[in-house]
């Protein structure tokens, strides 16, 4: 197995018992090139194009209480071509990360500190935390974009090599928020910021060669917390939740984020460039999204799919410091129980209707991206390991049938969020693999499956075995060969 071990950078993490700095979540710290991995079974040779995966993964001892969020980003790839594949890892050279590598402590003190124990002024939504850029990546205009949750630059990275190509010339002042989206259609790109000043969240549109084209003011009553997006052919939706800093404490300097059960959903559709005056507003039932699937037109309707959280507050899990626990709790799917939910939004009438889809705890969901803003037959949710933010397998959904089908990933095995990857020459929806890392406690291993979407219950078709065993992670994106190919014409 061809391997090289990259420069190492500076680390000063030390032996830890916190529940997101060991176990499946110790960080890496190498990084490497990898080709002619050891394969189980055979590598496709129906696949071709670009898995992604990001992570948090710091690198210094932290100021104060580390929440896993905070970690700098590494992304991890595995591009697929002619039955072969190779595997990268990297850390994003934010600006933080940069600064930090040069002192060789940390700079900035995460999102559950005082913001007075950041030595310098940082970025994003609360303006003293690091844009470790580790939340989200797509792939848009043939290359990677990378980017934080809470808003701050966006890092361009070569799909395939994961050079670093720096930071997004277009970001506007408030950042760029995770989960921009891309509209394989069009080749646009479509993102949201918020922010703590007026009018607090912003909506813009980037073409396919990568230029800003249009950026809008979206306002809300005052800061929020969004975190997601989605779009249709001809609109995009974005959100007003009941969960947000408390406006007193807020202004007292501190960022403490309370649920208001008694305020409801607010749902900001925007024709896709239009303007603050073109946002049409719906209220549903208050609760807390993280993230949303599809979205399509029907008629006079607008159909969204996404995961309503039942209980967005949770208290903190037993057994251990009060601290700790709420933080278990708030990253546990199975305390704020997330639930696949659809809502129905009238554009004639504003009458909304909403329901769930399926009764068990599941998030981080996937479908096929070609098929994104139209009707969709298929979802791929993920489920978790309870008390854990780790990934324990995939549910296939059948919108059509009302069927569905389970993979576990097995026993200490956490796997990553799974896109869906068509094959070359693609006859259907469905047809092509779920792709994810995943993280073997027991064999004290990583490595990259590849499950046919047509029947996962088969399990893997294919398992491509890893340099080292890696951190787990969340956000990941699939891009084909061929679209970053014609991107790059």
């Amino acid at each position: 197995m061809p391997i090289t071990r990259e420069k190492s950078v500076k680390h000063t993490l030390k032996p830890s018992l916190h529940p997101y700095l060991n176990g499946a979540w110790t960080p890496n710290t190498d990084e490497y090139t990898a080709t002619d991995l050891e394969v189980i079974g055979e590598i496709p040779s129906d696949i071709d194009g670009v898995y992604v995966r990001n992570t948090e993964n710091p690198v210094l001892e932290p100021i104060g209480n580390y929440h896993p969020f905070d970690g700098d980003g590494m992304l991890h790839s595995m591009s697929f071509k002619d039955g072969k594949a190779e595997y990268r890892n990297r850390f994003v050279r934010t600006k933080g990360f940069v600064a930090e590598q040069e002192t060789g402590e940390a700079i900035w003190a995460g999102i559950a500190n005082d913001p007075k124990l950041s030595k310098r002024p940082g970025w994003g939504a609360q303006g003293h935390v690091k844009d470790s850029s580790s939340t989200d990546v797509v792939i848009h205009a043939g290359e990677i974009l990378s980017t934080f949750w809470q808003c701050g630059d966006g890092y361009r990275l070569d799909p395939y090599t994961l050079e670093q190509r720096g930071t997004e010339s277009w970001t506007p002042l408030d950042g760029i928020s995770a989960h921009p989206k891309v509209d394989e259609s069009t080749g646009e790109l479509l993102f949201f910021n918020y922010s703590k000043h007026p009018p607090y969240q912003h909506y813009g549109v980037v073409d396919k060669n990568n230029k800003l084209v249009h950026y809008t003011a979206v306002p809300t009553p005052g800061p929020r917390l969004p975190h997601d997006m989605a779009f249709t052919k001809n609109y995009s939706i974005l959100v007003d939740l009941p969960l947000f800093w408390d406006p007193e404490l807020l202004k007292e300097g501190h960022h403490h984020a309370r649920y208001y059960p008694n305020t409801p959903t607010r749902f900001g559709i925007i024709p896709r460039y239009g303007n603050a005056e073109d946002v049409m507003w719906f209220e549903a039932e208050p609760t807390y999204v993280l993230h949303w699937m599809n979205a399509y037109e029907e008629g006079d309707e607008i159909i969204l799919d996404g995961y309503f959280q039942e209980n967005p507050d949770p208290q903190p899990l037993p057994n251990m410091p009060k601290s700790v626990g709420k933080l278990m709790a708030n990253v546990d799917e199975n305390s704020f129980q997330s639930k696949l939910h659809r809502w129905r939004f009238n554009l004639k009438t504003g009458a909304v209707s909403e329901e769930h889809l399926d009764d068990r705890i599941l998030e981080f969901g996937s479908f096929n991206q070609q098929y994104a803003g139209r009707k969709t037959q298929y979802l791929y949710s993920t489920w978790t390991k309870p008390g854990w933010f780790l990934f324990s397998g995939i549910v296939k959904h059948d919108f059509d049938s009302g069927e569905s089908w389970s993979l576990p990933f097995g026993e200490d095995r956490f796997g990553s969020e799974a896109p869906f990857a068509p094959r070359v020459n693609a006859k259907d929806e469905d047809d092509g693999y779920l792709v994810s890392f995943i993280t073997d406690m027991k064999k004290n291993r990583s490595e990259c499956i590849l499950v046919d979407a047509k029947n996962i219950e088969a399990g893997p078709v294919c398992q491509i075995i890893l340099p080292h065993r890696i951190c787990s992670g969340t956000h990941a994106t699939w891009a084909s060969g061929s679209s970053i190919r014609e991107a790059r014409k």
